[in-house]
């Protein structure tokens, strides 16, 4: 007897005729090599992303370190009303042969002295090595006839009497100092001789702030 079971058809379960895509082209040279360990190629795989983190973060760094240093400078800068006095210009023929004038320069009082022949002689007469702070009258001025001090007391930082005293320079109340006409202590507490600034001479004028 015949017999007739199920009719089955065949089907195919591996597609052999499948072309897997090829991503060569795509991939790195140094990763190319499929038997290769990914630990082999990670030096270079990694440095062009280490060379832009560092170098973007170095420029950053840098810009940052430029920021802040340029804000402090414009923070601890001198005030406008302040720079404008950093220098004081004063005109020579303001002040008369024998008298003192004085000056605000940086807050701080400035003594300008037109000098006499006869005062100039005394001066410069004095013998140095009796003086507390010993100083020629040489070492304290360009011209003979201008001695320019600052006006503060270096015993407790007082002002001085201009024209005053027993050596005719300048003479502090407070506890007794006197100063001779070119700005040396001669008696009384004061360790030191009045400071004298930075100035030049233009033309007529006296240049207090400048060297």
């Amino acid at each position: 007897m015949e017999s007739h079971g199920p009719p089955f058809t065949s089907r195919r379960l591996a597609h052999t005729d499948v072309t897997f895509p090829d991503f060569s082209k795509y991939r790195r040279e140094s990763t190319l090599d499929t038997s290769k360990h990914a630990r082999d190629t990670e030096d270079e795989r990694r440095a062009l992303p280490v060379a832009v983190y560092y170098g973007v973060g170095g420029m950053m760094s840098l810009w940052a370190g430029k920021e802040v240093i340029q804000t402090m400078v414009a923070y601890k800068a001198m005030a406008a009303d302040q720079r404008a006095l950093a220098s004081i210009e004063i005109n020579m023929s303001d002040i008369p042969e024998g008298q003192t004038k004085t000056f605000e320069w940086r807050g701080k009082p400035v003594f300008v002295k037109h000098r006499t022949k006869a005062e100039i002689a005394r001066e410069k007469a004095v013998n140095v090595a009796d003086l507390r702070h010993p100083q020629h009258d040489n070492e304290r001025v360009q011209k003979d006839e201008w001695s320019v001090v600052i006006g503060v007391c270096t015993h407790l930082g007082c002002v001085p009497i201009a024209n005053s005293g027993d050596f005719g320079g300048y003479y502090c109340p407070c506890h007794g100092s006197h100063y001779d006409g070119s700005g040396r202590i001669r008696k009384g507490p004061a360790p030191l001789n009045l400071h004298v600034p930075a100035y030049a001479f233009k033309d007529s004028s006296i240049v207090i702030g400048s060297n």
